[in-house]
């Protein structure tokens, strides 16, 4: 039986039960609330771990499951004496095998009550919990070299025995990747609100923590034990990533000067990886735009911070740039993918030097900087760097013209930078941590074609191709993030710019996403050939914006029956280094059109009608 301070594994599988049959987000988030209000605090992080889909944040850097879904099948054979024809049948016929699970425990349990009934056995099965599961699946994560695929296997089949049918379903999907609740983290923020804060008013207070530990099963630890007060008083902690600041875009130097408060803070924007360096005394970790720890693959970029930075404790950012080793021109961003390399990294060191250029501070010696305006936190910035050959702070100045911006900008351009970030200088212009706002503006050079710039768009469906194509995938459905919503919504189809190696790896790639139904998130009016989790995202760039009465990107913002479409959409590359709620959202989009309809209007091409 479960103690007090735990919950029946059987509340969870009945809330995700509940979960799938809805679409409402209103309904999704109560439902979510109601389970988190009667979740003990001593294993809330536990449950928001299992709804994400996960069993840690993913900056921690600790194992995956790592359990194939041959181990899978085996283990739900030894839980219900089957043979692995039979799951594997029943998983086909069923098409789904969590559900396979489900059925053949119940199949089997139904055998054991007669088999009980004519022996007059008393079944002595205790009541699988929330901390049962979840410590197995961590041990079966954590099973790591040789025998470690026996020993996931037997783990997961002796849970299986423990589970009644419908916890197995949801257990089997955990494993398998494919629990697909349809929750995001706006959503939990919300429930977590709901259950703890009081309601929508304490969401920002939550956003903020979370923003701060990106860990939301923490988060949640401390506001169901502590109350919202102790979120409010939450510090920046070095070795915890902070999620970093986005900005928004646009390509007219005198509104961005506009939205900025008149006078800018100009920055070049390199074309390289934005890095988040973490020191305390000599110990350095370098965590990516998406919080990966990526420190091993900058053992140059580890020296000179310990160096360069002459706080004892101190969080900053900037951008790690490939640079030619011998012309010190900088090199395009593709060139550090080589860094990923695990082995003779090095040699890769050698061939591919880089040099970091640090443009904000976070965190230093007690003083959380970011509730500080950008000049105190660049004046700070610069008293605890001192420059070495590979570290540098961002060539900036103050501009407070569209001239003076625009002549900036070019410079920029000419040195190698791929554009410039201007910056408010005012008293609000604190460092909002995960957040999107017109207090950071990119300017780019993408900015001079017809569609201003390329735009980074997250997968939802697949079609099959024809000809050439015949046989596997050959066009994909993108969509934008409404981060208002919190959902996806169609943009493009995008079918050119893939090469014959993209095309081949594309099955693989769709694979673990695939889904029978339209995910909860994705906001469509066209039915792909097959529907895609939206989790990959791909850099894409088109001909124009255009209106479309097929898509749903910002339906309704320019007109009621139609949403924002790109022209000619061309992929580029993918972005492995975002998530799908860093893609390009809604909004951006429908001021990117804004804009470019406005160029046509003020400077009407020969013959064009306006």
């Amino acid at each position: 039986m479960s103690t007090a301070n735990d919950l029946p594994f059987k509340v969870l599988a009945d809330t995700f039960e509940a979960l799938e049959s809805i679409t409402s987000r209103t309904q999704m988030t109560n439902i979510l609330a109601s389970l988190l209000k009667k979740t003990p605090p001593e294993i809330i992080d536990k449950v928001v771990y299992i709804i994400e889909e996960k069993l840690w944040p993913d900056w921690k850097g600790l194992p995956e499951l790592g359990v194939a879904e041959k181990s899978i099948i085996k283990a739900i054979a030894i839980a219900t004496g089957q043979s692995e024809d039979i799951v594997e049948k029943t998983a086909k016929t069923l098409g789904d095998l969590g559900k396979a699970a489900e059925s053949l425990i119940s199949a089997s349990r139904e055998k054991q009550k007669k088999a009980t009934t004519l022996l007059s056995f008393v079944s002595t099965k205790r009541e699988l919990t929330v901390s049962r599961v979840y410590e197995t699946l961590a041990r079966i994560a954590m099973a790591q070299g040789e025998g470690s695929k026996d020993i996931k296997i037997r783990l997961l089949s002796g849970l299986l025995t423990e589970a009644s049918p419908k916890e197995a379903r949801y257990i089997v999907r955990f494993v398998e990747g494919k629990l697909r609740l349809g929750v995001g983290e706006a959503t939990l923020m919300d429930a977590l609100a709901i259950a703890f804060g009081g309601g929508s008013f304490a969401r920002p207070i939550i956003e903020r923590a979370y923003n701060l530990r990106a860990d939301l099963g923490e988060v949640a630890k401390i506001v169901a034990a502590k109350g919202i007060e102790e979120l409010k008083a939450l510090k920046p902690v070095v070795g915890i990533p902070i999620r970093p600041m986005l900005a928004e875009r646009h390509n007219d130097p005198v509104e961005i000067l506009e939205k900025v408060g008149g006078v800018g803070f100009v920055e070049y924007k390199y074309d390289g990886e934005r890095a988040q360096i973490h020191k305390k005394g000599s110990e350095v970790i370098i965590y990516s735009r998406r919080l990966e720890n990526i420190t091993h693959q900058y053992p140059d970029v580890v020296d000179y911070a310990r160096r360069g930075i002459k706080a004892d404790e101190a969080i900053v950012e900037g951008e790690i740039v490939a640079v030619d080793p011998d012309t010190g021109d900088f090199k395009p961003f593709q060139e550090l993918m080589h860094r990923k390399r695990k082995h003779d990294i090095q040699a890769v060191v050698k061939e591919i030097p880089v040099k970091v250029f640090l443009f904000d501070l976070l965190y230093a010696n007690g003083v959380d900087y970011t509730v500080k305006p950008l000049p105190e936190r660049r004046r700070a910035l610069e008293e605890i760097v001192e420059r070495n050959e590979g570290l540098d702070i961002a060539e900036y100045i103050t501009v407070k013209t569209p001239g003076d911006l625009e002549k900036f900008f070019m410079e920029a351009i000419g040195n190698g930078a791929e554009g410039v970030m201007v910056k408010a200088l005012h008293k609000d212009s604190i460092y909002q941590a995960g957040t999107r706002g017109w207090l950071w503006i990119k300017y780019k050079r993408d900015y001079r074609s017809e569609m201003i710039d390329t735009v980074d768009l997250v997968v939802v469906g697949a079609f099959y191709g024809k000809g050439r194509r015949g046989g596997k995938f050959g066009a994909l459905l993108m969509a934008a993030y409404n981060d208002e919503k919190d959902v996806f919504e169609t943009v493009c189809k995008v079918g050119s710019g893939f090469s014959d190696e993209d095309l081949n790896k594309l099955p693989d790639l769709l694979k673990p996403y695939i889904m029978e139904r339209k995910p909860v998130r994705v906001v469509s009016n066209i039915e792909p050939d097959v529907w895609v989790e939206p989790k990959l995202v791909a850099e894409i760039i088109g001909a124009e914006l255009t209106l479309s009465p097929l898509h749903t990107c910002g339906v309704g913002k320019i007109r009621s029956d139609a949403g924002i479409s790109i022209r000619f959409p061309r992929f580029i590359r993918w972005r492995d280094d975002k998530g799908p709620e860093d893609a390009t959202t809604s909004s951006e989009l429908v001021e990117m059109y804004k804009r470019q309809l406005k160029k046509i209007v003020e400077k009407p091409s020969e013959g064009e009608a306006v």
